[in-house]
């Protein structure tokens, strides 16, 4: 009996996991979005924060409008209160969201639209799970609510509802798209629902893995995307506050790689994006017209490792003793020109610069990501034990159900009563 709710207990792990609570990868902040969807009529409110796991100091709510320009809460939209930013809309105000840190990190994004037209489709902005129910109304400005209405996702007619209303009782992969509805008094923009499984859909190589560049040097960047790569691409927003994609105005396109001869124009911030809307993680690159930059890893390091940070002059020779900054205060000097941290951890995250002779380099965020299974609770840690490593489970079940036959073989030998064994010993002598 004990073997059997140890079984079911492992397969029960597995069910938890396979929904994906038990996942190993998470994003470093998510922003939310109150009330929870992507169209909203002029003059109505949204409430937009940024939840992030750890310390939340530098991260803010930012936005690119249609207008093209990237702008944070509290510049000119938005009223902050507490920890939300709280937006009264205005057809200017709509764009894509976004949590940013200082380091250039990013979390989800959405897509708010805010029509001048009297309908709208209440969809969610943020992506739904798959197995939740979904509703997405067809709402009119004015009254009444519950107008007929038609859904369409993709451009095809997809249901006609009295109610005004549909329901999706089982949302799965197949039912994310592009939705908008009509009725007798017009026709909403166009929502993209976004269904997720909890793992990251794609990641942003850069090599070499550098966040400074001496200027007409060159970078290739690339997206690998998990499953279906179609229609991701590398975009940016530079410091002219543009945000744009490679093969337009900067890069070229190499297979799936963008390359780029950088100038100082090209510094910025760049990410993997898909059509609707996901992000991957972001490297914050400067391109600097000066004679010193620090090389100093673009992509995150993970704790344990060992990393190097070189102080580089582009004249010769390059091995000058240099002063290495952190923060703002001088952590060593090194007569190589460069300083190794043999083994990394969270307290090296920080703001790295380096000076000698020739110069002072620009400062650059180091990220420092801990080992997942380090900071795994128990569950998550049992959950990447059994999902990972299929073989072990096979194991352990044909362990439990070997113990299980042999138990009951045992049981079946009918035991001596005590006369027999009397006769055995008479036999015997």
């Amino acid at each position: 009996m004990e073997r059997t709710c140890l079984l079911l207990l492992l397969l029960s792990t597995l069910v938890y996991c396979s929904l994906g609570q038990g996942g190993v990868l998470s994003l470093t902040a998510s922003l939310s979005v109150s009330p929870d969807r992507s169209q909203f009529f002029e003059y109505e409110s949204v409430s937009l924060s940024c939840e992030v796991q750890g310390n939340s100091a530098g991260w803010r709510v930012v936005r690119n409008t249609e207008r093209g320009i990237l702008s944070e809460c509290k510049t000119d939209w938005g009223e902050l209160q507490g920890s939300s930013c709280n937006v009264s809309l205005i057809p200017s105000d709509s764009g894509v969201y976004w949590c940013e840190s200082g380091s250039g990190e990013h979390s989800n994004a959405v897509n708010i639209t805010v029509p001048a037209g009297a309908v709208i489709l209440e969809s969610p902005a943020l992506p739904v799970t798959e197995g939740d129910s979904v509703t997405l109304r067809c709402r009119y400005q004015g009254t009444p609510s519950d107008l007929t209405a038609d859904f369409y996702k993709d451009g095809s007619l997809i249901t006609t509802e009295t109610t005004g209303e549909m329901t999706i009782p089982t949302v799965s992969k197949s039912d994310e798209g592009l939705y908008k509805c009509t009725n007798s008094e017009g026709e909403s923009p166009e929502s993209w629902m976004t269904v997720t499984d909890f793992s990251l859909p794609a990641s942003l190589s850069v090599s070499p893995d550098r966040s400074q560049f001496f200027e007409y040097e060159s970078v290739s960047l690339g997206c690998e995307v998990q499953g279906n790569s179609a229609g991701w691409r590398v975009v940016r927003n530079a410091l002219r506050g543009i945000l744009s994609e490679c093969k337009t105005d900067w890069g070229e396109q190499q297979g799936s790689s963008c390359i780029v001869s950088l100038i100082p124009s090209d510094s910025g911030v760049y990410w993997c994006e898909s059509g609707s809307g996901e992000h991957s993680n972001a490297v914050n690159i400067t391109v600097h017209a000066g004679a010193m930059i620090l090389e100093s890893p673009a992509l995150p390091v993970t704790e344990g490792d060992s990393v190097t940070l070189r102080c580089r002059y582009q004249g010769t020779p390059s091995d000058l003793t240099a002063d290495f900054y952190k923060d703002g205060s001088l952590i060593t000097t090194e007569t190589t020109g460069e300083m190794t941290i043999p083994t990394v951890s969270k307290s090296d995250e920080g703001l790295y610069k380096c000076t000698n002779s020739e110069g002072e380099s620009p400062e650059s965020w180091m990220t420092v990501t801990a080992v997942p299974v380090l900071s795994m609770s128990p569950l998550r840690l049992l959950c990447s034990l059994l999902v990972g490593s299929p073989y072990l489970l096979l194991t352990i079940i044909l362990l439990v159900k070997g113990c299980r036959s042999r138990t009951q073989g045992e049981t079946r030998v009918p035991r001596k009563t005590h006369q027999d064994q009397l006769g055995d010993r008479v036999e015997e002598k």
